[in-house]
């Protein structure tokens, strides 16, 4: 099974450094032969049979499935639980992370996870820090301008959240603080549309977001529906969803960078695949009791 740990050298007879014992030492005979040059008809007989050795060994390895996988290296913001987060080990964890193992099994790929703050994700892949973007980035035109995307892999709806009994009135958000997380399709939606933009606070990452709205800082947050139902699952006591839902994008898809089209395909048939054989409902059915693929 491919893994998303670095992939290590396990066979001792072509990882292990020869010990003092085992190196043989090859001295020069003591003649006249020996400190004569070689003679140039030898040496592309030697380029030749040198290439035939190495060209069979790495046929050796492939048939023995010893070589190592392509590495896909994938962009990661986790700080957005259950989808991408950091356990008490200190490990990467959540739906978006299940997903992008199962799809680097399926393409035959190994995952290689590097973390990065939401806001410099696009920058990074476009600078070549990484090869693609696994981390709930909702698929919209103006994305489209700087990157590709595969299909989408899930759908959510952006929604209000607000202490109950506060009196927020999703008809009427200007009259309210709304705290949104930068550079997402809720807080163009919000900046485009709110008649009070000033009504609008930015925030980096959802726990600060989480804690102005406990804290009273904010009136209400207004973001994806999904990462709101988890969260709620916790602190639903005192806080609820107001209002209906808006669908803003195309789901959450894979970003990539425009030349990688063969990537882009290849990921596109390896969500297809992932979605007939039961590997994507399986992934769901940890962290939801819903269907996120097909979710309003």
């Amino acid at each position: 099974m491919l893994m998303e740990a670095e992939v290590s050298c396990t066979d001792p007879q072509i990882c292990a450094p020869e010990s003092k014992q085992s190196q043989t030492i090859i001295k020069p005979m003591n003649t006249p032969l020996s400190k004569q040059a070689m003679p140039a008809w030898r040496r592309p007989l030697l380029s030749l049979t040198l290439s035939l050795i190495l060209y069979l060994t790495s046929m050796t390895l492939m048939a023995s499935g010893q070589q190592a996988p392509d590495k896909l290296r994938i962009g990661v913001d986790p700080t957005y639980p259950p989808f991408s987060s950091i356990d008490s080990a200190g490990r990467l964890q959540g739906f978006d992370i299940d997903m992008a193992k199962a799809l680097c099994q399926e393409i035959k790929m190994q995952c290689v996870f590097v973390r990065q703050n939401w806001e410099g994700l696009i920058p990074a892949l476009r600078n070549g820090r990484f090869d693609a973007i696994i981390s709930s980035m909702s698929i919209t035109q103006k994305r489209r301008q700087r990157v590709a995307f595969t299909d989408r892999y899930y759908r959510t709806a952006v929604r209000y959240v607000s202490r109950k009994g506060s009196g927020f009135d999703p008809d009427n958000p200007a009259d309210h603080k709304i705290g949104v997380m930068r550079a997402t399709v809720a807080s163009d939606w919000l900046e485009e549309n709110l008649e009070n933009p000033d009504a609008v606070q930015l925030f980096s990452d959802a726990s600060a977001l989480y804690d102005a709205l406990e804290t009273g800082r904010v009136d209400a947050v207004f973001g994806d529906g999904i990462g709101f139902f988890a969260w709620l699952a916790d602190n639903g006591e005192n806080f609820d969803f107001v209002g209906d839902g808006y669908l803003l994008d195309e789901g959450i898809g894979i970003a990539l960078r425009k030349e990688d089209q063969d990537l882009r395909h290849r990921l596109n048939g390896a969500i297809q695949a992932i979605l007939a054989d039961g590997t994507y409902a399986s992934i769901n059915a940890r962290y939801f009791d819903f269907d996120l693929y097909n979710a309003e």
